[in-house]
């Protein structure tokens, strides 16, 4: 009886450190995001500027999974959304810039983290399947982005020109990065 309830404290505190180092994850990965998110370049055509944010919602999304992924970015919206200076410099900062040019696709951020998480996890992991993951979680991420930009210039072609067009060469780099990157993190956590 004695042996029964020492193996469960054993086990609530193995669950306890589990639990601790998944959160520190998530919450090291959102910071990887809030950092990405203040390299950026502005461009003087578009009202959205250049920035790695991206990069990192990718990045926690490949090597973390759907879950965690989808966790760090929402942790890092409701860290912009709160007022901290962890969105890109370009912008207003918080709440009012999910509001701005830029809203679509930081709004999106979860889902493209979850995207990209939940269609590496499904095969063994590999060079090719994290290109093809961050391509789709791309996809989503323009969608939103250049849907939230076409509703407040109020033109679809505008909407391109500010929010697509210039990032194009970019976001393959991006990819490209990412995918390979995320293969020695996904070994690693």
């Amino acid at each position: 009886m004695v042996r029964t309830a020492v193996h469960t404290h054993d086990s609530v505190a193995e669950q306890w450190l589990s639990l601790i180092k998944q959160a520190g994850i998530v919450i090291g990965a959102s910071a990887v995001i809030a950092v990405s998110a203040r390299l950026v370049l502005p461009l003087p055509f578009t009202p959205v500027p250049l920035t790695l944010a991206n990069f990192g919602v990718l990045l926690a999304g490949l090597a973390l999974g759907s879950k965690r992924g989808f966790a760090a970015a929402a942790l890092y919206l409701a860290w912009g959304a709160m007022g901290l200076p962890v969105f890109s410099p370009a912008g207003v900062g918080g709440l009012a810039q999910l509001l701005g040019p830029t809203g679509g696709y930081l709004v999106a951020y979860p889902v493209v983290a979850f995207v990209a998480g939940w269609i590496a996890e499904r095969s063994s992991p590999s060079l090719a399947r994290n290109i093809i993951a961050g391509i789709v979680a791309e996809f989503v991420l323009f969608s939103a982005g250049i849907a939230w930009l076409a509703v407040l210039t109020q033109s679809w072609q505008r909407a391109l020109a500010f929010g697509l067009l210039p990032f194009f060469f970019a976001e393959v780099m991006k990819v490209m990065v990412a995918a390979a990157l995320a293969r020695g993190l996904q070994r690693a956590v």
